[in-house]
């Protein structure tokens, strides 16, 4: 046996390990899932009100940067009455106050916050996990983590790249690690982010754990202005996400891949029975009969969500992602990507019932998957009282809301093809999926100039829609075609992975797909459909009423990424290097 195929037997033998190695039966079968699943009644936790942390103080009356110590910390959550608690990963400022979502980072706008993130995991995961994919192994044990504020204007060494990893107590450090707090400058407009690990190789079973929280950034002029529902009880995040449970209330992971021989544990989307928001499975809010605004999250990490409210009532959308509409859409029914976002209001006055239900109806995988079923069609209930708002309600959703700059073309000094593959094996399952082609640990292929706009043509290729996300840019999709012989066109891409070679002009000439109007602003993610080119608008500086610069070094390492949102498409690998220069 040469070193290579012994190499490769030793890593297939240590992922048997580790994928046996949690305490849930490696025999699980759907059927017990589902039947868990089935077992929890619906909407009888309240929903949870998340912890809220300051990223700023107030001193004489004028807010100042704040430093927070956040911490990675194994514990018990209870996701729902009936459910056994289930050991997770949480954040939290210790052990005991740590939760899942973890704590809701309040910031503001203009006033920098600094965190010191601390791992204190164990030596072991407590889901199982795959060595054979691009993955932060440790020589000395430990959770390898990162923190990545998505949505985020943060400097390289502050953005949670992939190679930053660390495990306890710093024992471990990843190639690209170099400080253990983190500068946020808030200097982006005012909007709906969220903190999540992102150590390579283990985001989707780190997210999975519970390492996600949200991070929301202000701006109170902007409030005062808009009269949008305010204050605690009002104006709510929603993180929501599905998981799986065994009988025990641990969470399920799998622990066999679909090409075992290739990867002994991963699988290429990850879809749980049970749909958590803000914890709880199933929980009901009473609301009043009024406004409120709700901060959508979509945290699963492949399961794209498709929102409606049953009795007639609507949403009123203002924003998507971490950007404000210019003016507030009324839709029946909003879908959104893993890792998007919606910002809505929900007027219950509307109501002519005293309940509405929050229903999901995408199908998974997203978008020719299997329908949803009686469990993860349900999100939420709102439980409406039949009284009078008190105190009355004075909030507004205004006719016009906040513009920024319009995505054009014009000023663009690049245009680049980035094409989405899957490789699949014989038996037609996937192995592994790569952007252009490329591995995560290939040399970079993407080098903008900080302060310029680009056109990034993304070329879908296989059969999903993929939520692309870009750290530290801001995206906006302006034209949506579909390709025509697609069969010939992948056929040359294939061989020569070269769009212009291929003819790309010739084959973009298919019918074209409106952008979404609740998607016509500057955004982290953009749905990728199959079979299309998507054009996107990239702007390299920071955008509120006007174009600014980064009020730091871009260009310094480590850099940044692009990747698949889809977590289990990310970890294998469909994530790149993007180094910015000057």
């Amino acid at each position: 046996m040469n070193a290579k195929l012994m190499y490769r037997a030793i890593l297939i033998v240590l992922s048997c390990i580790v994928a046996t190695s949690d305490a849930q039966s490696p025999t699980v079968t759907d059927a017990t899932l589902l039947q868990v699943a089935a077992s929890l009644q619906m909407y009888v936790d309240e929903l949870p009100q998340l912890p809220k942390l300051y990223g700023y103080a107030t001193v004489n009356g004028v807010p100042k940067s704040a430093t927070l110590t956040i911490g990675m910390y194994q514990t018990s959550w209870k996701f729902h009455r009936d459910l056994p608690a289930t050991t997770v990963f949480a954040y939290g400022t210790s052990a005991a106050t740590a939760t899942v979502p973890g704590p809701q980072i309040e910031a503001l706008q203009g006033v920098p916050t600094l965190v010191t993130w601390q791992n204190h995991l164990p030596q072991s995961h407590i889901l199982p996990w795959d060595p054979t994919i691009p993955t932060a192994i440790p020589k000395k044990g430990g959770v390898p983590t990162v923190v990545h504020l998505h949505g985020g204007i943060n400097p390289p060494q502050s953005d949670g790249h992939a190679n930053a990893w660390f495990t306890a107590d710093f024992t471990e450090t990843g190639p690209t690690w170099s400080q253990s707090t983190y500068t946020y400058p808030n200097a982006q407009h005012a909007g709906n982010l969220w903190y999540h690990d992102h150590a390579v190789g283990l985001t989707r079973v780190n997210l999975l754990a519970g390492l996600i929280g949200p991070y929301i950034i202000q701006n109170t002029a902007l409030d005062a202005k808009l009269k949008l529902p305010l204050g605690t009880q009002y104006d709510r995040v929603l993180m929501i996400f599905d998981r799986s449970f065994n009988t025990d209330g641990s969470l399920y992971m799998n622990s066999t891949g679909n090409n075992p021989t290739i990867h002994p544990q991963w699988q290429p989307e990850y879809f749980g029975d049970a749909i958590i928001v803000n914890g709880k499975a199933w929980p009901y809010l009473q609301v009043q009969r009024r406004k409120y605004r709700f901060r959508i999250i979509n945290t699963s990490n492949a399961r794209y969500l498709r929102f409606s409210l049953t009795n007639n009532l609507t949403f009123d959308q203002i924003g998507s992602d971490a950007s404000y509409l210019p003016n507030p859409v009324t839709m029946q029914s909003i879908l959104l990507a893993p890792a998007e976002g919606a910002d809505v209001v929900i007027d219950f006055s509307m109501a002519r019932a005293n309940e509405s239900i929050l229903t999901n109806d995408a199908p998974y995988p997203y978008p020719t998957g299997s329908p949803v079923d009686q469990l993860n069609s349900k999100i939420m209930k709102f439980i409406i009282q039949l009284r009078a708002p008190n105190p009355p309600d004075d909030s507004e959703v205004p006719p016009k809301l906040k513009p920024y700059p319009t995505a054009t073309t014009a000023e663009a000094t690049r245009t680049r093809y980035i094409t989405l593959y899957e490789y699949q094996s014989a038996a037609g399952t996937p192995t592994h999926l790569y952007i252009n082609g490329l591995r995560f640990e290939d040399p970079v292929t993407e080098t903008p100039k900080v302060g310029t706009e680009e056109i990034w043509e993304v070329i879908n290729l296989t059969g999903d829609n993929h939520p692309f996300h870009m750290h530290l840019a801001q995206v906006q999709a302006v034209k949506i075609q579909q390709l025509v012989d697609l069969a010939g066109f992948t056929s040359c891409m294939t061989r020569s992975n070269d769009a212009v070679v291929c003819n790309i002009t010739s084959h973009a000439t298919g019918p074209l797909a409106d952008v979404p109007v609740t998607e016509r602003t500057w955004k982290n993610v953009v749905k990728i459909s199959p079979g299309y080119k998507t054009t996107l608008v990239v702007q390299y500086y920071v955008i509120d009423d006007s174009y600014a610069p980064y009020p730091f070094d871009a260009t310094a390492e480590p850099g940044y990424v692009y990747h698949c949102h889809i977590l289990d498409h990310e970890d294998n690998a469909m994530i790149r290097p993007m180094k910015l220069v000057a």
